[in-house]
């Protein structure tokens, strides 16, 4: 995360977690006419097996989490606040988030370039304090935690069910080598100072 996305991240987080849920991270995306302030949230890990996250608790975070940035005021000019789950392609922000779902696969973009990448995908191995073990062409890649720009998880598409490996003439049916992407629910507000809130569907993965 950037350390706006960090400030704002540690301001929030214990609004979340009064809510019964956990914010996984913060993005904070500046353009030209306004930036975007995207907050991923999810229920606690001891309750990942018997609940998740729905449309109603984005919106309820929404409500919360925007009338708190309104009088902290962190964020100087218009923004988009969107509150979303993480969907099948989760974003990793944290070392601790990284080890939890270590022998999957994610995809990682460096603020920094390493060995040449600026990109890389590969399975995570472990995590060693804060620096992430990759399996990256049949060795290890170690990058520290501090490098890491964006990370998600990279579905198995074939293991979760959804899709076959290949079909009849070979070619590979997963949904996520035909450019389709899969996310989870999102709450957004157009413009923090309004306090409205609108239902989306599910958010396309970046």
């Amino acid at each position: 995360m950037t350390d706006k996305a960090e400030e704002i991240a540690g301001l929030l987080s214990p609004t979340v977690a009064a809510m019964g849920l956990e914010l996984l991270g913060v993005e904070y995306l500046t353009a030209p006419g306004g930036a975007t302030l995207r907050l991923y949230i999810d229920v606690p890990e001891a309750q990942a097996d018997s609940r998740m996250v729905g449309i109603d608790d984005c919106e309820a975070v929404s409500r919360e989490v925007s009338a708190q940035l309104d009088v902290a005021d962190p964020i100087s000019g218009h923004y988009t606040l969107e509150v979303s789950s993480p969907g099948i392609d989760r974003p990793l922000f944290t070392p601790a988030q990284f080890a939890r779902f270590a022998g999957q696969t994610a995809k990682v973009t460096l603020r920094l370039p390493q060995d040449g990448r600026r990109r890389l995908q590969g399975q995570i191995l472990r995590v060693e304090s804060e620096r992430i073990v990759f399996a990256l062409d049949g060795a290890e890649f170690v990058v520290a935690a501090a490098n890491i720009d964006k990370a998600r998880l990279v579905p198995d598409w074939v293991a979760l069910g959804l899709a076959p490996a290949q079909n009849g003439p070979g070619r590979d049916r997963r949904p996520g080598k035909q450019k389709k992407s899969a996310g989870g629910k999102k709450a957004s507000a157009s413009d923090h100072s309004t306090n409205e809130t609108a239902a989306r569907g599910p958010l396309d993965a970046e």
